[in-house]
């Protein structure tokens, strides 16, 4: 067994905010890594100590793999822990860990590559005796090839990224004339954030649940199912809404659920926590969709249900010590609400910004993740996930209660957020009922209405003659209290605070700004691809140019017909919020 006295924690926001907490209760030393842009961050004051690891891009900070390495051997870090996203899935990463010396605290790096390639994973369900869902085991070679493949499989097809996951490098295509856009689109997205631009193509299910069964599996040859999530509240291939037990779901098909995780997770010889993903149609058919080699963002509920904490186990496990539990008793029913930084009113549009007012709802039942306080700036440069409500109940119809509760009484101010869609699920007959899908919150579900909150001014610090200041000594951070003088303002009175404008509210996505014609940029971000050129005719509502931000691409429309007589931007550029883009006349 390994021995572990202290974890590094490579990731940022909620997770490592969450993984720190359960690392302490174990007596474990905490060492944060944080980008320049994240020095005051939540996690970073929680932790035991933190260090720098670069500027505020991911690339230069929390997906540079050497820096991690090089910070933990500084900090004689024992183990490192990768949470979700960034490095987490990413094979290479761990294997260097492994081979520094470096306990890591996730699944075999064989098991990571081979269910990070899609392909690979749907073989390796295959030789399980684990059905899939129809597609290609190759990679398409050219939209000749994505045509054939649609074609044998019969539209509507998924063209999906093959080395990625949570929605990116995927497009859903309805038509023949849909195909060479979306295969252009997916490998595009699959090469940004995936370093791969590989695709292949799938049957789309249409109206499936989406079925995901949390598994742990220790060196002791024990592989537990920890029962089953629903996560079939989606927006963009994104989960909004998760819980367990999923509704209408029987015993018998829970458990063959069960043992069909736990045979894909033996055959790619997994250790750790882990999630086996299917699809599943009105009949009660399931098929393997994929499995993410990580901790979840929706582990919370299931630990709700269980009274399991699966970090504590994955920490465990990553010693070489067995699962800490014979047999998994659930009771009750609990359900999570992802608060994101997104503008219902403006077409979900990510809303980077200061948070200025928060706080979070309590009581029985009721548990918050979060990296937020007031102050807290949401950035561009990472994802929009702000917090996690996920509640508790003996029943659903008891956890809904208890959730319109909390969300009624979480309060945020500063950026515009989910709440207000989640609060407008829980009124929908057809999700108290239990029989949404993947496509209902998308297709059905009514948005309009949702106000567009309005942000006030963040208020004057009060001088203190008691100050702090963070500084950082060969890249490690430093808490430093200090203390100076009061100063006297040179005239009686308290100075008035100084008049402000009201915020300026950029525009939605394909709106005009000033004079009809001139299309500026709704948020900051950078042009991923250009769909028009100067001196081309355009259509109302034809895409200028696709701008990224917050880890979610967004089409940029004309709002009138015309010719494009300017045009400002290129792949690559980043731009600013109400940056003009172009001027069509």
């Amino acid at each position: 067994m390994s021995d572990m006295r202290s974890l590094l924690i490579a990731n940022r926001g909620e997770i490592a905010v969450r993984i720190i907490r359960s690392a302490q209760e174990m007596g474990l030393r905490t060492i944060a890594v944080y980008s320049e842009l994240d020095r005051d961050a939540l996690h970073v004051d929680l932790a035991d100590e933190a260090w720098n690891i670069g500027p505020a891009p991911a690339a230069a900070s929390y997906l540079n793999m050497d820096r991690i390495i090089e910070v933990a051997h500084e900090a004689k870090a024992d183990a490192i822990h990768p949470g979700y996203g960034f490095l987490a899935e990413n094979a290479t990463f761990a294997r260097k860990v492994i081979d520094a010396g470096i306990i890591w605290v996730g699944p075999p790096p064989d098991a990571i590559a081979t269910m990070g390639d899609k392909i690979a994973s749907r073989i390796a369900a295959a030789q399980a005796k684990v059905e899939s869902v129809p597609g290609t085991l190759e990679p398409l070679g050219s939209v000749d090839d994505a045509r054939a493949a649609a074609e044998k499989f019969g539209y509507p097809v998924a063209i999906k990224a093959a080395h990625g996951g949570g929605g990116k490098g995927l497009r859903i295509v309805n038509t023949e004339d849909e195909l060479e856009s979306a295969f252009e689109g997916a490998r595009r997205e699959a090469d940004a954030y995936f370093g791969n631009p590989e695709v292949y193509v799938e049957k789309y299910l249409e109206f499936p649940r989406h079925i995901e069964a949390q598994i742990l599996c220790d060196d002791h040859g024990h592989a537990t199912f920890l029962g089953e999530r629903d996560c079939s509240v989606q927006r963009r291939h994104q989960k909004l809404i998760e819980e367990t037990p999923s509704p209408g779901l029987d015993e018998k098909t829970r458990t063959r659920l069960g043992k069909a995780a736990i045979a894909v997770a033996k055959a790619c010889g997994y250790r750790s926590a882990g999630t086996v993903e299917f699809l599943m149609d009105r009949t009660g058919n399931f098929y393997f969709l994929e499995m993410n080699t990580r901790l979840q963002v929706e582990h919370t509920v299931t630990e709700m249900v269980t009274g399991i904490d699966i970090v504590q186990e994955q920490l465990k496990i990553a010693q070489g010590q067995p699962l800490s539990f014979d047999r998994v008793n659930t009771a009750g029913h609990a359900i999570e609400f992802r608060i994101n930084a997104e503008d219902p009113a403006r077409n979900f549009l990510p809303n980077p910004g200061r948070v200025v007012e928060y706080r979070e709802p309590a009581g029985f039942g009721v548990r918050v993740d979060s990296w937020i306080r007031p102050g807290t700036k949401i950035s561009q440069y990472y994802d929009n996930l702000m917090a996690k409500l996920v509640v508790w109940g003996p029943t659903r119809a008891d956890a809904i209660n208890r959730a319109r509760r909390a969300l009624g009484e979480f309060h945020i101010r500063g950026v515009a957020t989910t709440i207000p869609v989640h609060i407008r699920v829980l009124e929908h007959p057809t999700f108290i009922e239990g029989k949404h899908h993947t496509r209902w919150a998308e297709d059905e579900l009514d948005f309009g209405g949702i106000a567009r909150p309005t942000a006030p001014a963040l208020p004057e610090d009060e001088a203190t003659a008691q100050r702090e200041i963070t500084v950082e000594i060969g890249g490690r951070r430093y808490l430093v209290t200090y203390w100076m003088p009061e100063l006297q303002p040179a005239s009686s009175g308290r100075r008035p605070a100084p008049r402000r404008k009201p915020p300026k509210l950029s525009q939605p996505v394909g709106n005009h700004s000033g004079e009809a014609g001139v299309v500026t940029a709704p948020m900051q971000g950078t042009i991923v691809k250009v769909n028009t050129a100067a001196g081309h005719r355009i259509n109302a509502g034809e895409p200028i140019c696709v701008l990224e931000a917050m880890k979610m691409e967004n089409e940029v429309r004309s709002p009138i017909e015309g010719e494009v007589v300017d045009l400002r931007v290129r792949p690559g550029d980043t731009v600013s919020s109400g940056q003009v883009i172009a001027i069509i006349r």
